[in-house]
Formats: structure tokens, sequence, C-alpha cells
């Protein structure tokens, strides 16, 4: 199934509220455009959704799964690869450099480490004032007033101004990193990880001070953040993030009460209990996110997903021996990208054991205290044979045709999983709605 041809598509959501920010079939690649180059990292790839005006939409993910990158590129202090970024229903991907300049009135950027996104050789005055200067706003003498007003919109003072960044602490820095950010009188924010380098004391002030200025100014906030339960206390509707793709979107309480998503469900069990006495069963995700050079061809969640579809003659089949497949699976998957050294290429002209050929190591890991039926064996050592002779091709393909499903094969489409949430997830299909086998929790092996 082509990505553009899912059943609900996400950026098509119903609402009645006003679209300030309109994102569709977002891209954002890096390298891969030279001859030498190989396959581009896919940092944000296609992704769907609206932010509507007045509200915050968090942005969650593990590191790595392109949030920052996303909310960079709907600034364009990246560049798209491809799609749409439509503010208030202009498409700013394709504005000249002098169109931008002007354009970044209306959004701004809050950093998540206050101690490097500010200068150390300028004041907090000329650090806040740089935005009017660049735009040529008012008077000089007018500028310096606004910055004084801004100082104190954000709990500084006006004497303030004269002082330097490294006379601050990691709160007071990233008011100024947000007074800078307000200097412009933006609609729009990106906060990226704005507490996460904060102590948790601060955490609370610079986001009690967030949620006051968003409604005294109707800022529209695209907040990315790794910590949920304070995504859960600010946000309006949530995005969950993965492999660059979103994999969940919807109201926030929604998503935390009933997450739609294998992906999400892993997410929250991550959430720490107040009370260490409450038992909770958490999801052990195994390994780790795939290579964004060379991400998988089905659902992107699929190599680590505890909910993948099985066939249907291996749906009752023992939890440990599909997992152990899936591990091998994802060890062939990283032999295949693994470049030979020389000491390689000379071992195997003169007949000799590579790094690459200790193929009963990894059985005996992967297999060795699980009781393996005889006809799945045999598929795993078939693949094992071709693995041996360097060929890691036929060995995943070989695995594939046997115990490959369509989230190995098709990309998934957006379901509508209620309350105005979309989830990217065959689960959500009718023929496979009724799960087979419930998530893996903590004490499954991984």
């Amino acid at each position: 199934m082509s990505r553009t041809g899912t059943e609900t598509n996400v950026q098509t959501a119903a609402s009645d509220e006003e679209t300030l920010v309109e994102v569709r079939g977002l891209k954002t690649y890096y390298g891969g455009s030279g001859p030498f180059s190989g396959q581009p990292v896919k940092a944000v790839d296609g992704v769907d959704f609206q932010i509507h005006r007045g509200e915050t939409l968090g942005l969650v993910g593990e590191s790595g799964s392109g949030k920052t990158t996303l909310g960079r590129t709907l600034l364009q202090l990246e560049h798209a690869t491809e799609g749409q970024v439509l503010y208030d229903e202009t498409d700013i991907t394709e504005l000249s450099k002098d169109e931008i300049t002007e354009w970044r009135r209306n959004a701004q950027m809050v950093f998540q480490d206050p101690d490097s996104s500010l200068n150390n050789r300028m004041t907090i005055g000329e650090i806040v004032r740089e935005p009017l200067d660049v735009h040529d706003w008012k008077t000089p003498r007018e500028r310096r007033q606004r910055v004084r007003e801004l100082l104190e919109k954000v709990g500084l003072r006006r004497e303030h101004y004269y002082r330097y960044p490294h006379q601050f602490s990691g709160g007071q820095r990233q008011r100024v990193g947000i007074a800078r950010a307000l200097a412009l009188e933006p609609d729009f924010l990106v906060l990226d990880e704005p507490v996460s380098a904060l102590d948790v004391s601060v955490q609370a002030k610079i986001l009690n001070l967030l949620m006051d200025l968003q409604e005294e100014l109707g800022l529209t906030l695209l907040f990315i953040a790794h910590d949920l339960s304070v995504v859960r206390h600010v946000c309006d509707r949530v995005a969950v993030m993965y492999l660059g793709n979103i994999m969940e979107i919807g109201d926030t309480e929604e998503l935390f009460s009933d997450p739609g998503n294998p992906y999400t469900h892993s997410l929250l069990s991550a959430i720490p209990e107040p009370d260490p006495s409450i038992e909770k069963d958490r999801i052990t995700l195994r390994g780790t996110p795939p290579n964004p050079r060379d991400p998988p061809t089905g659902c992107p969640f699929s190599t680590r997903c505890p909910m993948k579809i099985r066939p249907e003659e291996y749906r009752d089949l023992d939890e440990s021996v599909w997992i152990g497949i899936e591990v091998f699976l994802e060890v062939l998957r990283e032999r295949s990208r693994a470049d030979p050294t020389i000491r390689d290429r000379v071992n195997e002209l003169l007949g000799r054991e590579t790094r690459l050929s200790d193929v009963d190591d990894i059985l005996d890991e992967v297999f060795g205290d699980i009781d393996v039926p005889e006809e799945v064996e045999g598929h795993v050592e078939t693949a094992a044979a071709y693995a041996s002779d360097n060929d890691e091709a036929a060995a995943i393909d070989h695995l594939l045709d046997h115990f490959g499903s369509v989230c190995d094969s098709e990309y998934p489409a957006y379901y509508d999983v209620g309350g105005g949430r979309q989830s990217l997830c065959h689960r959500h299909a009718d023929e496979f709605r009724e799960p087979s086998q419930q998530l893996v929790t903590s004490d499954a092996r991984n």
C-alpha cells in the first residue's frame, strides 16, 4: 500500500478549529545526493498533521525519532526535501530567502539548551534586542524599551538588561530565550525540549510561564518533549513520532487513557509511578530503532513491535521462538549493512573465517535456550546457511517468505481509533482488529 493511499489521512482529520499550520507529506533527508554518498538519512519521512490556532501540540518519541528536525523544518531552519508546510495557507517551503526572513516575524523557536543558545559575549539586552535589530523594528530607543518590557514579562527585572548570560541560573537563561523568541510578537513558537535541561522546581515555573504567555498573547505552540507527564500537563493534543513517522495523533487525555498504537502503549508504560508500591506492566522493546538510512519497508515499527501480526500458521507459536526469529532477522539486517574490512576481504580470498562468519555463535546466542519446533528450525538453518555464504539478502528473504507478515511488506494506513485520534497500524484494519497476542511486558525476552 502506498503512503498516499491511506484509509484515513491524518491531515484531513475533522475539526471545527481554525488551522494555523498544516503539514503535507513533509520529508527531510540528509545526504544521499552524491554518487558515493549512499542512502540518505530519512530524519522526517512523509508526515501529515495540523496545528490549530491557539493550541499546544505535543511532539513525543524516542531520541533520534526526528522530533527536533521536524520542528526546525517547520521554521525552515532545515530545508524540506519534499512536501509542504502551510502557514496560514501560505507554503513557506516555496518562499525566497528574503521572504523567509520577513516571515520569521510570525514564527520563532526556543531551544533546548539555554547555555549554548545564548551568546556569552552579548548582554541580555543585546540578545533579546537582536531580532528587533535584524528586522529594523521601530527606533533604537523603542527597541530598548521593548526589551525591558519583555524581561519583565518573562519574570526578570529591567536592570538585567546589562548583565551577561553567565550571571544567571539555567532557569533565568531559559527565560531570556523565551523573551528573545517573543520579541517580534510571533503567533507560532516551536519549543524544543524547553525545560529538559532544568531542575524539576525550575521546570514547573517555566511551564507555568509558557502557559500564562500563551493565554495572554494567543500563541500557538509545538511542544517537543521526552517527559510524557509534562506533555500531558501542558498540551491539548499529542503526536507520537517514531523513525520519522507520526504513529498516532489526537487529544491528549484520549491518547493517554486509551492509546491506539502499540508504540504509544510502549511509551506510556515507561512513565514512572509516584507510588513505588504500585505494580505496573512495562513494555520492553527489543533492540534499538532501525538505521534511518535503511528504514523497514512496511510499518516503521515492525522490527520492534510486540503486537506484530503473524502469519496464520504461526499464530500459536511460542512467544520466545517468535522473538528469536525477529532478533535473528535484525542481526541479519545489521550484517547486510556492515562493510567488510580489508582484513575480512583478505581472509575471504584465502578461504579463512571472517568476523561475519560466526553464524553458529549467533544461532546459539539467539535460540540456545529455546525449544524450537522442527519446522521452524529447518527454516532458520536454511537462512543460516545463506548467511554463512555471506548472502544475507537471501537469508532475510527466506525468513520473510515463511515468517513475514503484512507488517513487513506494506506501509499501514491511518485509522480513526476514536475521539478524533488517528493511528498508523495494520491492527486497526477489520481483518486484524482482534489481536491474537498480548503486548510483551518486561518479563519477556528482549
